[in-house]
């Protein structure tokens, strides 16, 4: 192979370039290439950044954040042109001249253009889904307002110029939203675009407040005037996209954002890094539902005398069905009855933030009590969605880029509508109940995302941290959560193990959802039943997660494909390990369900959990090769 060591090669600009001159905040974080790879790896992503600005600033590549992506036909073409190239100039590297790792990361940016190269020839939401654009639009200014990566200046400086070109964004949106031949604009996608698009003047409103209170600041007292003239520009551009999206595009909106069985599995196979297919999935998580609510029926046939001593318990003492290992009737009701008694003890709206601060802490101390993993030593902020996001529901974890140090992460939690009649917001309280709260803690903080993000953003690799799979990412929060419940945390308190074993069926049937839906024809009745019925979730919950399934697409696989995943590669872990202490695979079975093993012998749990996290955000079948030895690049805590 021969040795790169070159000007980079730019992203080809517009033949006039329409962005004024920008200093950018720029610090090393990148260091000097040394390897053929390297060198190929930095131009790559001088070209790449420049290319999807947006997902720079995400990333912590703040060169571009005064920029919009360029969504016209030229841009697109222009985007297609350079991620065939870069795929080009990747494959063509021998594998002879590259490490284990830069081999691994050689496949990884492989599949990672192949998946754009989809997005950008094949799926073209830019052209069908109108939520597109309002959710650039809202990470484009939230990402340079919520980050305090660099002075309000700079940050400042950037947010004034996305708003003066805003009014292109808006342009291509009139230019794309056209539908495609086998797909029309979504009017599903339409309208929650409406809905969320009230969130951005809220964004503007509260950069203009910042740009205010740091009148005074030597360096920022010239911003304040800057935004006065940048504002009006920017709203005009929101009013028009607004009325477009009311008048054009709603009136002729006949989609409803399925994607059809054949785009479905190609998409799935982007995402998932996997050749598994819908049909699979849907087997393998229908197996899994069957096994999950089995052992709920169980553990519900247990705590029936602590929450309805009163009460019979229906339908005898259930022998019959554990041993077939399914629910009956009468265990379905038992579940349900117990899970309603629990679901009582739960918080009033204003008190949510307050209660998810302290539960964070008291999982934290059960943490670093029982040495499970290595704590992160960034700030965590609680706070509530913001709005351009509420529509995707409960709650998430805004994570710093790869690249940005000692930034803090936000864990946003979704509250009810102010607008809600009090049914509904006790439908929603009941679903995010006390103990459903303390598990969605785990699951976005610790040691769920907040944790994995912290140790993925020290990976070496920023191939594995920038490029990071959503399958690893999602299934290890949920893959985490039983580990919890197996190094003993809640022990005593069956009813969270209860709730947890709900909180992971959902996950299941996610999967179930987003196959019968994009690759199926699954029914708003059908989705309902099979999530009230199937999965024990109130109403509130179901619906909300019925919007989201149709707004998103294969992403509420990503929970249980990775957390099956995840599951396959600790067995293989404790089989060798028992292989090469005198023992026989044998002696690691088959989990009832998943987890359950705890230390089984001398097996190094810490270290394998740190081993899992110690990547990056690779996929994980990625991850499998690098954990069972042949690579060495790690991060340390």
């Amino acid at each position: 192979m021969s040795v790169v060591n070159r000007p980079a090669e730019p992203y080809p600009p517009p033949p006039r370039d329409r962005y004024e001159p920008f200093e950018p905040y720029v610090f090393d974080y990148r260091p000097t290439p040394i390897t053929p790879f390297e060198y190929e790896l930095r131009d790559f992503f001088d070209a790449f950044f420049l290319a999807y600005p947006v997902l720079a600033t995400q990333v912590g590549d703040h060169r571009f954040d005064n920029r919009w992506p360029d969504l016209s036909g030229t841009g697109r073409l222009a985007r297609i042109a350079l991620l065939r190239r870069w795929r080009a100039r990747f494959a063509a590297l021998a594998d002879l001249g590259l490490t284990p790792d830069e081999r691994v990361d050689r496949q990884i940016l492989l599949e990672t253009l192949d998946g754009y190269l989809f997005e950008e020839e094949a799926l073209r939401e830019e052209t069908w889904n109108p939520l597109f654009y309002v959710e650039l639009i809202g990470n484009g200014f939230f990402l340079l307002l919520a980050r305090e990566y660099a002075p309000w200046h700079h940050r400042g400086e950037a947010f004034v110029r996305r708003l003066r070109h805003l009014p292109e964004v808006v342009a291509a949106a009139r230019e794309n939203l056209l539908g495609m031949p086998d797909r029309p604009v979504s009017r599903l996608h339409a309208e929650t675009a409406l809905r969320q698009l009230a969130g951005i003047p809220e964004l503007i409103d509260e950069a203009v407040r910042v740009a205010d209170a740091n009148r005074y600041d030597e360096d920022a007292f010239r911003l304040p005037p800057r935004f006065a003239d940048a504002v009006p520009i920017a709203r005009s551009a929101l009013d028009d996209l607004r009325a477009y999206l009311e008048h054009d595009v709603l009136p002729r909106a006949r989609g409803e954002g399925r994607l059809g069985p054949e785009l479905f599995a190609r998409k799935l196979r982007h995402v998932l890094a996997s050749d598994l297919t819908p049909e699979q999935l849907r087997e393998r998580a229908t197996r899994d539902a069957a096994s999950v609510r089995a052992e709920m029926a169980r553990l519900a046939r247990q705590l029936w005398p602590t929450w309805l001593a009163d009460e019979p318990l229906p339908g005898g003492d259930g022998a019959d069905a554990e041993a077939a290992g399914r629910a009956s009737v009468a265990d379905d009701l038992i579940v349900r009855r117990v899970l309603d008694a629990i679901a009582r003890e739960h918080r009033r709206p204003a008190e949510l933030l307050d209660y998810c601060t302290r539960e964070v802490a008291r999982i934290e101390r059960f943490v670093r009590r029982n040495q499970m993993i290595g704590l992160p030593r960034e700030p965590l902020e609680l706070t509530w969605t913001p709005t351009y996001m509420r529509a995707f529901g409960g709650a998430f974890l805004d994570p710093p880029g790869p690249l940005e140090k000692g930034q803090k992460s936000l864990f946003w939690i979704t509250p009810p509508g102010d607008d809600w009649p009090p049914d509904r917001v006790e439908s929603y309280l009941r679903e995010n109940n006390d103990r459903m709260l303390r598990l969605l803690c785990i699951h976005e903080a610790i040691p769920g995302h907040y944790l994995q993000s912290f140790w993925s953003n020290r990976c070496p690799s920023l191939v594995r941290s920038a490029f990071a799979s959503g399958t690893f990412i999602e299934g290890w929060a949920v893959y985490i959560t039983q580990s919890m419940m197996d190094v003993g945390y809640g022990r005593r308190d069956p009813a969270l193990l209860l709730t947890h074993w709900k909180f992971y069926l959902r996950s299941i049937i996610n999967a179930l959802l987003d196959v019968g839906i994009h690759a199926g024809s699954l029914t708003e009745d059908e989705a309902l039943r099979l999530m009230v019925e199937g999965g024990y979730q109130e109403e509130e919950e179901a619906r909300a997660k019925w919007l989201r399934a149709r707004l998103t697409s294969t992403q509420l696989s990503t929970y249980y494909a990775g957390s099956a995943e995840l599951w396959d590669l600790e067995i293989e872990a404790r089989r060798r390990w028992a292989e090469s202490h005198g023992g026989r695979r044998e002696d690691v079975p088959d989990p009832r369900v998943v987890g359950g093993y705890g230390d089984i012998g001398d097996f190094d749990y810490r270290g394998h959990l740190e081993a899992l996290v110690a990547h990056g955000s690779p996929p994980v079948r990625w991850l499998r090769r690098i954990v069972l030895g042949e690579t060495a690049v790690r991060a340390r805590a």
